[in-house]
């Protein structure tokens, strides 16, 4: 009996302790898809609007739009590599990364702003900018 307890106890606490999406494995997780182009993965982290800055391209889209967007960008400019240059958050809870994405022909500067909804984390703001 006594040993049903002490497992049920460390159960219990974890249920009720307000555990929270770690921010820099959602970042290392968001970094990974980047460098996989995968947008239908990337999607998965998009709040349900999405600021854009790429290329042309610069406003609010909703998720799906946003999908799209980056769907082409990656097939467009295919990575051959990305790396995290910072990671950082704000007294308000945002949390962000800037990284260089290079592909063979150029190198853009990308800024990702991630902010709580509920308990996750989600991509609310995306820039590529060329550098």
């Amino acid at each position: 009996m006594k040993y049903n307890i002490l497992i049920l106890i460390p159960i219990i606490l974890l249920q009720f302790s307000g555990f929270t999406q770690d921010p820099d494995a959602t970042i290392d997780d968001i970094a990974g898809i980047i460098k996989t182009g995968d947008s239908r993965k990337l999607a998965g982290y998009f709040s349900s609007v999405v600021d854009l800055e790429i290329k042309d391209t610069d406003g609010s889209f909703n998720n799906t739009q946003a999908e799209i967007i980056m769907r082409d960008f990656f097939n467009y400019n295919k990575v051959k590599e990305f790396t995290v240059n910072h990671k950082g958050s704000s007294n308000e809870g945002s949390h962000y990364m800037i990284g260089s994405y290079k592909t063979s022909t150029q190198v853009f500067r990308v800024y990702i702003l991630l902010k709580k909804s509920k308990e996750n984390l989600l991509i609310h703001k995306i820039q590529f900018e060329e550098d």
